[in-house]
């Protein structure tokens, strides 16, 4: 008689659900394969050609601050494994100078997340992860990308997992003369000219290493250490000769304990970044302690309770200063039934002494119809964040003011989830509404013969997100099409003076309408994509006076999946800017007109 059963070892394996106390928000994830594609590319021009969001990018690899649902670029959070890596100098991270292999996964928490993850979260919170790995042998993997204006990028990769410890190295370079084509439009006659002064080096290097004490005690850490020079590109009809150096330390370190139901988990790390620009040194440093309990209580309730503490010293060209922050949170789920859950969280921070506002959201989800084909899903989110003051806001030498207030806002949204499954294809549309009002919004404003920073601004913000994606299997073909789509209303409720005329006007820079599709034809191991965003006009002054004309692009690539042997990888070629569009993302910034790329990534 054979034996047509066979037992197998359970394996465990352990990741934070982002998700799990977020029931009502809107949350995308980018998969590790998304990324692998486009390693060597800074997580700009990835979340740009990839996504509805929003980047202003001050020149090609010149500094990318992002913008959700028409908040400023300090009002979204930025981690890495779990650890907040926003500037507490500049309040904001450069997206231009995370490149997309530093990292395995990448996810977007749109809209208010501060009662999850603490101060910036009024837009929305960007979270990078390297995954754990084991049982998986001797790894290697070699990716090149060679493309236009002199780019060479380079990644090299080695692990080794068993059973019990996981172990890997990275080392990486980024390279690109960036002396791309551009019409002058400040010179007579628009002459075309090539970009001077805009050269990118980037190198860096990750070690991740995990280790399986007992089933129930696992350690992890990872360091990331990452250096970017940059000559910073003049803006048109300019002889600017600036350059800045960007060296970022990172480092991370979790222990966690299993019990029946019960995860604890002891967090700590460091992060240091070191900038130079011309002759001007700034370095900050935090420290992180954190611990928490994530508590299944019975199959209706969750709880996750826990306590982080971050320690900030500043080293600035002007100032120095010394931060502690601590902060407790909550979080609570609960599903009465299958197809309902709520989220409750709440946080309280305390930093400088000082309050930070309380910071409570409920969210839920509703399984509202479901068949063999269709399921509907109602979600909605009512919450308050906050963002502290940054160091500079309160202690730059001249024009610091220590006795601002954190910004503050409430938002609420309401979402609308349709998935159609039938034979070969598959539908999956979301819809989303939202409404927030942050309040005390900072802005440097003149005083005297300086210029300061107070809290005087209003603004409200009300939008809509539209995301689509379809999915076509027709034999060995496969048709996937996705889209993505958001208007932002962003409106100044304050006048800051008597002659001031902004409010009632669209905030600068916050484009009404940015609509991004991608269509993908594959067969076998091969694919084909178009890629198009557009984006809508934006206002360059505050009264809505200036304009920036929309644009819109296309990107045209194919890959190819090959195998030989013990050899395996990927080959693709991609056509960015195919029309050769004449854009400005930034007021008399260049950007690159029609550009190619080719890469490589071959595993052992």
């Amino acid at each position: 008689m054979s034996q047509d059963t066979i037992a197998l070892a359970s394996v465990e394996v352990f990741s934070s659900s982002l998700d799990k106390y977020a029931f009502g928000s809107t949350i995308q994830t980018i998969s590790e394969t998304d990324l692998e594609i486009h390693q060597g590319l800074p997580l700009s021009d990835y979340l740009l050609q990839r996504t509805g969001l929003f980047l202003r990018q001050y020149g090609s690899g010149m500094l990318s601050s992002l913008t959700m649902r028409g908040t400023s670029a300090g009002h979204n959070a930025v981690f890495w494994n779990g650890l907040p890596i926003n500037s507490p100098s500049l309040g904001q991270s450069d997206f231009s100078i995370l490149p997309v292999g530093g990292f395995d996964n990448a996810a977007i928490h749109f809209g208010s997340g501060g009662a999850l993850y603490g101060t910036d979260a009024i837009g929305g919170a960007v979270h990078l992860t390297n995954k754990l790995r084991f049982e998986e042998g001797h790894k290697t993997q070699i990716s090149t990308l060679f493309g236009s204006f002199g780019k060479w990028n380079q990644q090299l990769e080695y692990g080794f997992s068993d059973k019990k410890f996981s172990t890997r190295t990275r080392i990486y370079r980024n390279f690109s003369e960036n002396d791309f084509l551009f019409r002058n439009i400040t010179k007579m006659g628009t002459p075309i000219e090539r970009q001077a002064n805009s050269q990118i080096e980037q190198v860096g290097a990750m070690q991740d290493f995990a280790w399986k004490i007992n089933n129930k005690n696992l350690i992890s850490t990872s360091l990331w250490w990452n250096e970017t020079k940059r000559e910073i590109q003049p803006l048109m009809g300019s002889n600017t000769r600036d350059f800045q150096s960007d060296q970022n330390l990172r480092w991370v370190l979790d222990y966690f304990h299993f019990e029946k139901n019960k995860v604890w988990n002891v967090k700590s790390g460091l992060v240091r970044d070191d900038q130079s620009f011309n002759n001007s040194f700034n370095q900050t440093i935090q420290y992180f302690l954190a611990g928490d309990l994530d508590w299944k209580i019975n199959n209706k309730w969750n709880s996750k309770s826990g306590i982080r503490f971050t320690h900030i010293q500043g080293n600035l060209s002007t100032y120095q200063a010394k931060e502690s922050r601590v902060e407790l949170y909550q979080s609570t789920n609960f599903q009465p039934f299958e197809g309902l859950g709520f989220s409750f969280n709440l946080r309280q921070m305390i930093y400088d002494g000082n309050l930070a506002p309380f910071t409570p959201s409920l969210g839920g989800e509703w399984k509202v119809w479901t068949n063999e084909s269709n399921q509907i899903r109602l979600n909605s989110n009512l919450a308050r964040s906050f963002k502290v003051p940054t160091l500079n806001d309160r202690f730059w030498v001249p024009g610091g003011n220590p006795d601002l207030e954190s910004e503050k806002s409430w938002s609420s949204e309401l979402g609308l989830n349709h998935i159609f499954k039938k034979e070969t294809f598959e539908l999956n549309q979301r819809l989303t509404v939202y409404r927030m009002r942050v309040d005390n919004w900072i802005i440097w404003l003149p005083k005297r013969n300086v210029w300061s920073p107070e809290n005087i601004r209003e603004v409200h913000n009300t939008g809509l997100e539209y995301g689509l994606e379809a999915n076509q299997h027709a034999g060995e073909w496969n048709l996937n099409l996705k889209v993505n789509y958001a208007m932002t209303r962003a409106i100044n409720q304050t006048d800051i003076s008597e002659n001031d005329r902004s409010k009632g006007n669209q905030l600068p820079y916050t484009p009404l309408h940015k609509f991004q599709s991608i269509i993908m034809v594959g067969k076998g191991t091969f694919s084909t994509f178009l890629n198009y965003q557009k984006v809508g006009e934006r206002f360059t002054g505050t009264d809505g006076s200036g304009r920036l004309d929309p644009y819109q692009l296309w990107d045209i690539g194919s890959n190819y999946n090959w195998s030989i042997r013990y050899l395996n990888g990927s080959l693709g070629f991609q056509i960015n800017n195919l029309f050769n569009t004449d854009y400005q993302v930034m007021p008399l910034r260049a950007m690159p007109g029609r550009n190619l790329q080719l890469n490589l990534n071959v595993r052992i």
